[in-house]
């Protein structure tokens, strides 16, 4: 018999180190495949050696038909052995929690988005936009209320002021999008066009007596500290707490007991005015009045930028939450609550150019200490000295508008008190929409400091309305009442007394 020249079969090849996952994987692909009838296996674990022998063209190949060579199935099994083994390593420890406060650039997110710095800044613009349409549109609007006043009365655009403030509260109860919100503020500034003129016009009629129509208006005046003082505070938490909707639906419901009060109590009709009013531009060309207006742009033009602008500033520099931002302006309302209040009927004591003159100097100086603080308790005492500052110019410039209509041009007062409103208009219309740019030019110090100065500046024109001249011809009618209100009249009782 020949000897066996068969070679030996080769040494199995040694097997990387794999995890019992991998091997129970790889000794389940080894069997699924390689046995005849037989019995028989090839697969290095059971002692078949290993080789390579044929199938039968029955069985489909190893172990699938690729077409690949045993030793790139082999290259296959140790991939997949190594990446089964990183698969079953641990996952790295997370990373230990900090507490540290957020770099400048990254600030909290902000209705589910992180806002840093330049986020920030650019929102000023948007904000600004949206605050300043109502007042662009009142601005707008106040030079056609006036005269209308002329010729039907004050209680029925008052009504029809409710009427568009209610519409313009739902729709910013349900609005979404920037531009819904945009429309409805727009359309609000309607509304506060007619309600203003024809409140403070009706004012001024009902009390002819220049003392008690200041006292009058200062309390009016009060009232819109009163709702500026609320409406921050209340709108911040009930959004972080309720939600947008619901705040909106509470002052839709005490707007419509307005309107119910109005029908109950004015009784809105038709009532023309018996005196020939002045036109606006008589109005306009008297110096005296433009210097009034002027005072009431400049005082309200400081806190029309900062209502976009601090909170934003506060959000970048303080980090302040949402709340935080809603009672910022809670010194600067109950302030300005108080100095309507004190300097209605202080201002005809103390001489209304004068407490004109120190509110603004008191605004410019309250400006420029507010880019300082730190914290939110140091904006406490410049907000606070800012709403008692604006409060004194605007119930000193307001009956001062209707002193002036009666001692230079006749007492009929819707046309002089749109162009109050235009005024106040014009402060929250200017400074809104300007703070934007400022902000990214200039930056928020340097715009508070530009307002400031122009403050200081203005100041010193209060001193003309010292002792306006009454206009020729007019002086004789102011003594015996011939083409004055009852507010003479009135004097001359009291002498007698």
């Amino acid at each position: 018999m020949a000897p066996d020249t068969t070679p030996p079969p080769p040494p199995p090849r040694p097997s990387p180190p794999t995890t019992t996952t991998t091997t129970a994987l790889l000794a389940g692909i080894g069997h699924s495949h390689g046995r005849e009838g037989s019995g028989r296996c090839y697969c290095p674990e059971e002692g078949g050696g290993g080789g390579k022998r044929p199938l039968p063209s029955s069985f489909p190949p190893y172990p699938f038909d690729t077409g690949q060579t045993e030793e790139a199935g082999r290259n296959n099994m140790e991939f997949l052995q190594n990446t089964t083994s990183i698969a079953n390593k641990p996952a790295p420890p997370p990373p230990p929690l900090t507490t540290s406060a957020p770099t400048p650039s990254t600030r909290r997110p902000v209705g589910g988005h992180k806002m840093n710095h330049e986020d920030l800044v650019n929102e000023n613009v948007e904000v600004g936009l949206l605050f300043c349409s109502k007042a662009v549109v009142q601005l707008l609007t106040n030079p056609f209320i006036g005269p209308l006043t002329h010729r039907i009365g004050y209680s029925l655009p008052m009504f029809a002021g409710f009427v568009i403030m209610f519409l313009s509260t739902l729709i910013f109860a349900f609005g979404r999008s920037y531009l819904v919100l945009f429309i409805a503020r727009a359309v609000q500034g309607i509304g506060s066009s007619c309600s203003s003129v024809s409140g403070m016009g009706m004012l001024a009629e009902r009390y002819p007596d220049d003392k008690e129509r200041g006292n009058a208006m200062g309390i009016a005046l009060g009232g819109l500290a009163l709702g500026v003082l609320i409406g921050p505070p209340f709108g911040g938490i009930m959004f972080q707490f309720v939600g947008k909707t619901a705040p909106f639906l509470i002052l839709a419901v005490l707007a419509l007991g307005d309107g119910l009060l109005q029908l109950l109590v004015l009784q809105p009709a038709i009532t023309k005015q018996q005196d020939e009013a002045p036109t606006l531009m008589q109005l306009i060309s008297d110096p005296y009045i433009i210097i009034a207006a002027g005072a009431i742009t400049f005082a309200n033009m400081g806190i029309g930028m900062l209502e976009p602008s601090l909170p934003l500033w506060m959000m970048d520099t303080m980090d302040a939450e949402e709340w935080q931002l809603g009672i910022v302006f809670i010194p600067a309302s109950v302030s300005y609550l108080i100095g309507t209040n004190l300097f209605g009927p202080l201002g005809h004591l103390m001489g209304r150019w004068l407490a004109s003159l120190l509110g603004l100097f008191i605004i410019g100086i309250c400006l420029m200490s507010i880019p300082s603080a730190t914290t939110i308790n140091h904006l406490i005492a410049p907000n606070a000295g800012l709403g008692f500052a604006i409060g004194m110019v605007d119930s000193s410039m307001m009956p001062e508008l209707g002193y002036l209509v009666d001692l230079r041009h006749s007492a009929v007062y819707g046309s002089v008190y749109s162009i109050g409103d235009v005024a106040f208009c014009l402060g929250f219309a200017i400074g809104p929409a300007l703070s934007g740019t400022l902000v990214q030019t200039f930056g928020f110090k340097w715009m508070l400091y530009g307002i400031a100065i122009i403050n200081f500046l203005y100041a010193p024109f209060m001193y003309c309305l010292k002792s306006p001249p009454a206009r020729e011809g007019e002086q004789q009618g102011l003594i015996y009442g011939e083409k004055s209100s009852v507010r003479y009249v009135t004097y001359k009782n009291e002498d007698e007394e």
